[in-house]
């Protein structure tokens, strides 16, 4: 009874493990055969693709006495042209430096304008009972001159003013 009941238990796991060998060997059969083709592919599309080499390319193209000179004259054309940019680039980048080095002094010369119109805290002008009695008068009277009125018609507003007296109108 034991072998009949192996037996039975056996016939479903060999039925199932061959039904998964089959399809792997399947799979695996696909597989190599589209690698193959894509292999074929590949070659037959690098040989349409292939391109001469650049001394096939020379020995293949027959150029004219006139389009040989052309083309020598263009190639120094444009040699001549890639120095004068190459000089220019180094020209520019000159005066880059020199607006560099010019900004830098402008900010130093007006951060030093900054602090030289901010009033330095000092000691404040020294007021009359401080002062020796013939400089506290002197001060005094440049006070009183400083601030002396006009004389004569004075203009309020913009209007103009006439020369002579109001009677002489």
């Amino acid at each position: 009874m034991t072998d009949q009941a192996a037996a039975s238990d056996l016939r479903p796991l060999l039925h199932s493990s061959l039904g998964r060998i089959r399809w792997g060997l399947m799979f695996l059969v696909i597989f190599v055969g589209l690698g193959a083709a894509a292999a074929h592919f590949a070659s037959s599309l690098a040989e349409f693709v292939e391109t001469p080499a650049a001394g096939q390319v020379g020995s293949t193209m027959v150029l004219s006495p006139e389009d040989r000179a052309s083309l020598t004259e263009t190639q120094g054309t444009q040699q001549k042209l890639s120095d004068d940019i190459a000089e220019l680039t180094r020209h520019i980048e000159a005066q880059r430096g020199d607006l560099q080095a010019i900004l830098d002094q402008l900010t130093t010369l007006t951060s030093r304008i900054d602090t030289l119109q901010i009033p330095a805290p000092g000691p404040s002008a020294p007021s009359a009972a401080t002062l020796p009695p013939d400089k506290a008068v002197l001060s005094s009277v440049k006070k009183r001159i400083g601030r002396s009125k006009p004389q004569g018609p004075v203009s309020v507003g913009g209007a103009p003013l006439i020369a002579g007296p109001i009677g002489e109108r």
